[in-house]
């Protein structure tokens, strides 16, 4: 009978399940050995096949059929992957696998070559998690078969958790952890050791920060490090190494897990496609195999100047300077999934280390019983050979004979049966007393380190201290390969690029369809130029070609447009919409350089207005920002600069005239009134003039009725703004006539 299922536990459950096993066993390192469970199978995979680093290499097909048949039933691919990243120098700050063949790069890590092609075998330093498998000092499990066993982790001499690092996903929870130097790490334990209250800032006197397989730099910040440690979350950042040479850029090293080839590709889209950095001239990679970075930028030798200028904007730009997640999360030595900080990692291996000490050290003593237990009865057989010799030769059952005689264990007794006439010699007798005397030295040094955790951890102390003199000179530089750096930690990201392109002068055009194109100089002439069928001039503004000039729409949003972007005069141009993404239905009104003014004068069709600093024309989004909301239609906004009034005009010809400073300064918005109207009339427009400029008069006779001097328009100024309209005093003979218009004279 099928039994009914809630489908909702079901799901619940059996997504549990997967979560579980996905952290557990695949995704997240073991804080005593620092591996996952791939690494750690295939560590022990080929200790099995007997691949030390003197062995011969043996093809890594047949490591990955060993792994996959006996204890990861999983992907071929994904395992021989990570067999590929533990023999990968520039993945691994100590590598646990010695790779012969192609095994990738650092320009393409995944370009190594299939494992039917490539051999291997372990390196010296794994060693380290494999040496004591022997004294079985850690748990073994069934594998998933049940027909063999393996061990559930290894017993890692040194914190490979923090030697090499690791990376991983699993299901809701991530880690993140970088390598480290031996030598530091190893200075870091004997000062817990010898300093079991030491806090952070003491260890981190000794191990000051991640130590990566490349020699990039590291500019995080003391305190930035410091933080990440503390929290077990963070990040840590890291910066090429170059050297300038005139107009030649090389970049010598790349950061941890950063691709030339992708920098490179990077740099060119920027001068290509984006046509940023046309102070660059040439890039090239010179990579070989004595080079493995040798990224040569070259500039136009007018730019040489600026090559630590150009530098720090590929910094901010590239790779060349990234961030390195950190999130130490492992499986602890209760079996739970646990962020760690750097004093935790080093607690918990510590105590991984004690109770694999204390569990190889009952195994080693164990052995010695058994043995000493053999030795006491061969010599008391010596003592007794004619007694012994008698009961063999005439007793029915010797082995009873011998126990109840001589007071031996059954053990004990089958060790004399089993000795041959040969060994029942005086010399024997002799080697016999030796071992004994140093089984029971031996004894004596293994039950004396079991007595106490500080006899333990003095022991570890010694062993750590030997492992780090053995490995270090050897296999491996004692300094590290990243070097700190702090002083560096100033981001590039505040180098403004257009300061860096040339300044040269260019006269922007837009039409009404929005086509923009740029012409060199100001004093190109716009109306000689074409435009498309039904297309016609619209604005054209004067700036420079490292500038960001703005574009403003019928919406009363504004965008910004690169200067030296812009395509050349001499065709139709370009739509905006490759640079921007406007709403449907939008018209151009104009466009203006920023720069040319901290302040700015806003207004709308509907006779409200505002000042507005410059900020407020910038912008990065492609979707613009409001300026002008609830305004109607706006006007072409005016750099405010030397000017100090404002005049504005009605429909009926009349005007007010105000200080600017009655305008409030805002970054977006719909502003206050500016001119009070009676009925009949509306607002017409809004100017910006000085104290000493002129107004010409157009009236319903004439287009210039007459020009007011500043002493002529002065009854139409206002101490306040938005109060009627005034009426303008035409002079001379044109009094009599109506005033439809006034205007600032330009």
């Amino acid at each position: 009978m099928n039994q009914i299922v809630d489908l909702k536990e079901y799901t619940d459950d059996a997504y549990l399940n997967y979560s579980m096993y996905a952290i557990l066993d695949r995704a997240l390192p073991h804080v005593g050995d620092g591996m996952k469970p791939v690494q750690r199978r295939l560590a022990y995979a080929m200790s099995e096949l007997n691949l030390s680093y003197t062995a011969k290499y043996k093809k890594s097909a047949r490591t990955i059929g060993d792994v996959l048949g006996k204890y990861h039933p999983h992907g071929d691919s994904a395992c021989y992957g990570a067999m590929v990243k533990m023999a990968q120098p520039f993945m691994f700050r100590h590598p646990l696998v010695d790779g012969q063949g192609n095994w990738g790069s650092q320009d393409d890590p995944d370009s190594f070559a299939a494992m039917r092609y490539t051999e291997a075998r372990l390196s010296p330093f794994a060693n380290l998690l494999l040496d004591e498998l022997g004294d079985k000092p850690v748990p073994f499990k069934q594998n998933f078969d049940g027909t063999m066993k393996e061990p559930s982790v290894l017993p890692a001499q040194l914190p490979m958790i923090l030697l090499n690092g690791t990376s991983g996903i699993a299901v809701g929870m991530a880690t993140d952890i970088h390598p480290h130097n031996l030598s530091e790490t190893v200075d870091a334990l004997v000062r817990i050791i010898d300093t079991p209250d030491a806090d952070l800032d003491s260890i981190m006197e000794v191990l000051p920060g991640p130590d990566f397989p490349t020699t990039a730099r590291i500019i995080s910040t003391t305190s930035e490090i410091r933080e990440a440690y503390a929290k077990g979350r963070g990040s840590i950042r890291t910066r090429c190494n170059y050297r300038i040479e005139g107009n030649l850029i090389t970049i010598t090293d790349l950061p941890y897990k950063v691709s030339g080839e992708k920098v490179i590709e990077n740099i060119a889209q920027m001068i290509t496609e984006k046509k940023q950095l046309p102070m660059i001239e040439d890039i090239q990679d010179h990579s070989d195999e004595h080079h493995p970075v040798q990224i040569l930028i070259k500039l136009k030798k007018s730019a040489a100047s600026q090559a630590e200028k150009v530098m720090a904007y590929l910094l901010s730009k590239t790779d060349l300077e990234t961030s390195h997640r950190v999130n130490m999360n492992v499986i602890a030595l209760d079996g739970s999934p646990r962020v760690l900080g750097l004093m935790g990692i080093l607690h918990e291996w510590l105590q991984f280390r004690v109770d694999t000490v204390r569990k190889r050290t009952e195994n080693q003593l164990d052995v010695v019983m058994k043995r000493l237990h053999l030795v006491d009865g061969m010599l008391t057989a010596f003592l007794n050979l004619d007694e012994v010799i008698r009961i063999i030769r005439e007793e029915d059952y010797p082995k009873a004979s011998l126990c109840e005689s001589l007071g031996l264990t059954e053990i004990q007794a089958d060790a004399i049966l089993n000795t041959r006439l040969a060994k029942i010699a005086k010399l024997e007798e002799m080697e016999l007393q030796k071992e004994q005397a140093a089984l029971n030295k031996e004894k004596a040094r293994l039950e004396k380190l079991l007595s106490s955790d500080a006899n333990l951890k003095a022991k570890i102390r010694e062993e750590l201290l030997s492992v780090r003199d053995h490995y270090t000179g050897k296999y491996e530089s004692t300094g590290r390969k990243s070097v700190l750096r702090p002083d560096e930690a100033a981001s590039a990201a505040g180098i403004d690029l257009k300061a860096l392109a040339p300044a040269d002068p260019v006269r922007l055009v837009i039409s009404r369809n929005g086509y923009v194109r740029s012409a060199k100089g100001h004093q190109f002439d716009v109306n000689g130029l074409t435009h498309k069928t039904g297309d016609e001039h619209l604005a054209h503004c004067d700036t420079k070609s490292n500038r960001d000039v703005s574009l403003l729409a019928d919406t009363g949003r504004v965008y910004t447009l690169p200067a030296g972007e812009l395509p050349s005069a001499r065709g139709y141009g370009e739509p905006v919409t490759g640079w921007i993404t406007p709403e449907p239905g939008t018209n151009w009104i104009g466009m203006l350089d920023p720069s040319q003014s901290d302040r700015w004068f806003v207004s709308g069709q509907d006779g409200y207005g505002f000042i507005a600093p410059k900020a407020a024309f910038e912008t990065r989004a492609k979707k613009g920002k409001v300026l002008l909301n609830k305004a109607g239609t706006p006007v072409m906004p005016e750099a405010i600069n030397d000017y100090t009034h404002v005049l504005a005009v009605t429909t009926l010809g009349r005007a007010l005239i105000f200080e600017i400073g009655q305008l409030p300064e805002l970054e977006k918005g719909k502003g206050v009134k500016l001119i009070g109207t009676k009925k009949g009339e509306e607002f017409l427009r809004a100017e910006l003039l000085k104290e000493d400029d002129q107004l010409l008069v157009v009236t319903d006779k004439r287009p210039e009725a007459g020009v007011l001097t500043s002493e002529q328009w002065a009854h139409l100024i206002s101490e306040e703004r938005a109060k009627a309209a005034r009426k303008v005093e035409l002079p001379g003979q044109h009094k009599r006539e109506t005033v439809i218009d006034v205007k600032v004279v330009r």
